[in-house]
């Protein structure tokens, strides 16, 4: 069963890599045409909304929700009810989406108000982020439909394709940013055209796949109304759950608006780089067990359910460790290297900096909330882990609070990422009292193995690879080769380091195989 799970996480955690390199390339792109400038923030922010919703619905409570269902669907009734529950929840989902993408554009003044109250007072920022949101915002329409697509091939072992669609959504931001930003009188607008392009690009392109499995859903309303039924009494809860993230990522936000010019922007663009290793490995491993542990709930298998999320966990130990101490000892190169040209300056790389150590903590409990949660979920479960995400919600609104004022925008960003660990060690608990997670064998040897091959790639970072000053003179692609080899040298390190120290294929199996 493990190699099946990790082939799954290879081929989502390889589209999704493709997908965060294009994605680095729009954010370079983006920060050199417009920097961390006025223009920039208000971008952000008119597609930081849409995009709040689509991990909050389409990523988020939906998915949540539908998959269990859908796999219990799969693994118990016969083909035609499955259909059926597709066609089902195709209508009523589509409904629901057209009549929040209606409001949502309505409404984008209050939405403004709400997120980013800084831009009142300033008549030309935020009239211009309300312009900007009323194009971006219909993407939430597009993209949880394109969720809900997603989420019936992942049910059937087709991970690829909806681990692709992003890669549309780079390419759409980067076309826009290039080709399409000189036509417009206020440049900046063509991103957000490039962002309602991208969503209805990225629906279109899943429909084939799913014709060729015979499940391109026929809306159709009354056509299971028990599964749809059972799939909103599940989501209300999930929603919650889901949102908690988000939330905290939209109170930042909501913050740094009052702050200096320019904050937004820096935890944008020091985020995305916790969003690598946060997509390509955790979105991941989160995707292709979900499935898999709604499958062993529907025939009880508690044991392999337990098998399962150990199997995960220390995948999230192995990747995780390194990844944090790679991107704390590398902020400075990679800033620099990524999005210091143009109107981004030496600055810039500076405050960005700041917030991207402090998100860095983090990472480690933002993918653990991801795997830990689905243990809750695939069980049917949404009320445990929405009590601890809000709890853990609260916690971060107080630290902001504490921490903006000594730290500024990255007092935001290590908010954000204690809340992460309260959360993920909550549900740890949890699932350990209740008897659902039975750790296996050799956890304390693992931890001390990752541990020192984690302490050998931090000395070699530490000690070999130059000044952040240093990178700064060098010519885009020198810094591009530089980067890509220390990173290369780092990553070598670590693991030849973990063979030495006796890591082996066995060590990281699903226990009993």
């Amino acid at each position: 069963m493990s190699k099946g799970l990790l082939k799954s996480s290879v081929s989502v955690s390889t589209m999704t890599f493709l997908s965060r390199i294009l994605g680095f390339v729009r954010d370079v792109i983006i920060a050199r045409i417009f920097g961390a400038s006025l223009v920039a923030d208000v971008f952000f922010v008119a597609f930081k909304i849409p995009n709040f919703l689509r991990r909050l619905f389409a990523e988020g409570a939906f998915s949540l929700a539908f998959v269990p269902v859908f796999s219990e669907y799969k693994a118990q009734r016969e083909e035609a009810d499955i259909k059926r529950l597709a066609d089902g929840v195709a209508a009523s989902l589509g409904l629901i989406l057209l009549a929040v993408t209606v409001i949502g554009v309505i409404a984008a003044p209050i939405l403004v108000t709400i997120f980013a109250p800084g831009f009142i007072g300033d008549e030309g920022k935020f009239e211009l982020a309300v312009d900007m949101l009323r194009i971006t915002f219909p993407y939430i329409f597009f993209i949880s439909l394109t969720a809900f697509a997603g989420g019936i091939l992942n049910s059937y072992g087709r991970f690829a394709i909806p681990a692709f669609t992003p890669v549309l959504l780079n390419l759409s931001l980067i076309f826009a940013a290039i080709v399409l930003a000189p036509y417009f009188e206020q440049p900046i607008m063509a991103l957000a055209w490039g962002v309602f392009i991208a969503g209805a690009a990225q629906l279109v392109f899943q429909l084939p796949f799913l014709a060729q499995i015979k499940m391109l859903p026929r809306p159709r309303r009354g056509a299971d109304v028990e599964g749809v039924s059972r799939i909103k009494k599940l989501m209300l809860p999930a929603i919650f759950g889901s949102s908690v993230a988000q939330v905290n990522l939209l109170i930042d936000t909501l913050i740094a608006s009052f702050l200096v010019t320019g904050s937004i922007s820096w935890l944008y663009y020091s985020d995305r780089l916790v969003e690598f290793p946060l997509g390509v490995f955790g979105v991941a491993l989160a995707t292709v067990i979900l499935p898999k542990l709604s499958q062993q709930h529907t025939l009880a298998s508690a044991q392999q359910f337990s098998h399962t999320l150990d199997w995960a966990l220390r995948w999230v130990v192995v990747i995780a460790v390194p990844s944090t101490l790679g991107l704390m000892l590398m902020a400075q190169p990679m800033l620099v290297t990524l999005f210091q040209y143009g109107a981004f300056d030496g600055h810039d790389v500076t405050m960005a900096g700041r917030s991207l150590l402090a998100y860095s903590l983090g990472l480690a409990g933002f993918i653990m909330v991801k795997i830990l949660a689905a243990g809750f979920y695939s069980r049917h479960d949404m009320k445990t882990p929405v009590k601890v995400a809000v709890i853990a919600m609260v916690v971060n609104m107080v630290m902001n609070v504490i921490l903006v004022f000594p730290l500024a925008h990255a007092g935001l960003a290590l908010a954000t990422s204690l809340s992460a660990w309260l959360n993920a060690g909550w549900l740890l608990i949890l699932l350990r009292r209740n008897g659902i997670y039975q750790p296996g064998s050799g956890w304390t040897l693992l931890l001390l193995r990752t541990f020192l091959a984690t302490l050998t790639m931090a000395l070699v970072l530490y000690f070999l690879v130059p000044a952040g000053s240093e990178w700064m003179h060098k010519l885009w692609y020198e810094r591009g080769i530089s980067l890509l080899l220390w990173l290369l040298l780092g990553a070598a390190t670590y693991l030849v380091s973990l063979l030495a120290l006796g890591v082996r294929w066995r060590h990281l199996k699903v226990q009993g195989e």
